[in-house]
């Protein structure tokens, strides 16, 4: 079935949208296309995190402002109506008096959620909205679980044997995974706020958590340390990066660091709710196989990315176990990447 001409130019406003991944959260990936007599007379996205937005930038772009009055934006996201850390884009369309605005999907936040397009039908505007919509939810995914469920999107990650260990007896996991897949990682660490890891991985691999294989951000680095028996030498602590420690005992602050004291019974609750008052819009977990599980059994995730490599231990720790059907499959050299998407 070929697509229609909306199809089309929304497609194009979906992958602007998708330049501001890593850079935009906790905003959620905005692009937009201005068309008159089907002709594309402006783009833009939303580029970066309290600048300006999608729309203005596309606007900007119209060399003859006059054109809009005659012109289709398409836009992945409903439209602003509040005032943020800029105007609401809605009243820029109101302004500029477009013909007809196509939205890809209406923003569930509550201080829009239907308010920018009823601005727009309010002023007389042609207003469609749905176009494509399954992919713009799929683009947002982040933005839509922290919105509607009130916790970060959860991706977890790891590595597994052919014999289904995550690391040996000793808690040695190098190298399971071949080095395209180490740096596929350091892309996916640039694109989520956070990183997260237990005390026996942030002890025996002592991790850095950082980009170092890709072009990016630092993900905020969060470590649970119940009893505060990991070491200040090990490079969670070098406080070159936010890094904050989930404990039993203390709390308190230092240049990049804070320790936060959580509940016993209610540790991943607490820490769920924590992540939701920085604003945490999405979190990367890397293990271990314990957190990884406790995690997996109390359905706190979205996505899981496991690589699975040709090498055996014959024993060791356990690689999690996880109760779906994946749904893609990849070779990256000779490791099998599998994805998974919770029901």
């Amino acid at each position: 079935m070929s697509k229609s001409k909306d199809e089309i130019y929304m497609q194009r406003a979906l992958e602007l949208a998708e330049k501001g991944l890593g850079v935009v959260s906790p905003n959620p990936m905005v692009g937009c296309v201005i068309v008159h007599d089907d002709k594309l007379i402006g783009e833009g996205w939303h580029e970066k995190y309290g600048e300006a937005h999608a729309e203005v930038n596309a606007i900007r772009k119209v060399k003859d402002k006059k054109l809009l009055k005659e012109s289709t934006a398409y836009v992945t996201l409903e439209p602003c109506a509040h005032f943020g850390k800029t105007p609401p884009c809605a009243d820029l369309l109101v302004k500029h008096k477009l013909k007809r605005v196509v939205i890809c999907n209406q923003d569930s936040f509550p201080l829009v959620n239907g308010g920018g397009i009823a601005k727009l039908k309010e002023a007389g505007i042609e207003v469609e909205v749905g176009v494509l919509s399954e992919e713009g939810r799929k683009l947002n995914k982040r933005f839509f679980t922290r919105v509607e469920k009130q916790r970060p999107y959860v991706i977890l990650k790891w590595a597994q044997t052919a014999d289904g260990f995550i690391a040996r007896e000793n808690y040695d996991s190098k190298w399971i995974s071949g080095e395209q897949s180490r740096k596929l990682v350091h892309k996916w660490r640039s694109e989520e706020d956070a990183i997260w890891v237990g005390t026996n991985t942030a002890k025996h691999d002592n991790p850095k958590l950082n980009v170092r294989d890709w072009d990016g951000e630092n993900p905020i680095r969060l470590v649970i340390d119940k009893h505060l028996t990991l070491s200040s030498d090990l490079h969670l602590f070098d406080q070159e990066i936010p890094t904050i420690c989930y404990n039993l005992k203390n709390e308190g602050k230092e240049e990049n660091l804070e320790w936060l004291r959580v509940r016993e019974d209610k540790l991943l609750d607490d820490i769920f709710i924590d992540m939701r008052q920085r604003g945490i819009q999405s979190v990367f977990v890397e293990g271990g196989s314990f957190l990884i599980q406790s995690i997996i059994d109390q359905g706190l995730w979205d996505e899981a990315r496991v690589f699975t490599s040709k090498t055996k231990f014959e024993s060791g720790i356990p690689a999690p176990i996880i109760k779906c059907e994946k749904t893609d499959c990849f070779e990256i050299e000779n490791d099998q990447l599998d994805i998974y998407f919770c029901q």
